[in-house]
């Protein structure tokens, strides 16, 4: 995937190439994140899309549920908790996820020119 130590270091328009598409992988994990939230908040609390884009994206961002999951029928309540809760546990871990492949490319390259034979 990237270069051994053993070789050069990459240059920079093809540095960028890369970053660029691991930033584009990193939003692609956290797209079909928030349409996972989406979807569950749309079929399980019966909201409209607009509010379920809402709520999803802020607990896929660490905020909170925005919904009044109180003002919602009795019947509905546990379901949407439940999703809710497990929605907010699989965000934490596609956070550090994205993150984790935004930042590889930049340590890997840091770490890359520390083992540059120095001639």
């Amino acid at each position: 995937m990237f270069e051994h130590k053993s070789q050069a270091v990459i240059s920079q328009p093809y540095f960028v190439t890369r970053m660029l598409r691991y930033v584009f992988l990193s939003a692609l994990i956290i797209g079909v994140s928030l349409l996972i939230g989406m979807v569950g908040y749309r079929f399980l609390a019966e909201i409209g899309w607009i509010e379920s884009f809402y709520n999803a994206s802020m607990i896929l961002t660490g905020m909170g549920p925005g919904l009044d999951i109180d003002a919602l029928p009795i019947e509905k309540q546990a379901g949407v908790q439940v999703f809710a809760g497990i929605y907010a546990l699989y965000s934490g871990v596609v956070f550090l996820a994205a993150s984790g492949v935004i930042v590889s490319p930049l340590l890997h390259r840091f770490f890359h020119k520390l083992h540059l034979d120095v001639e």
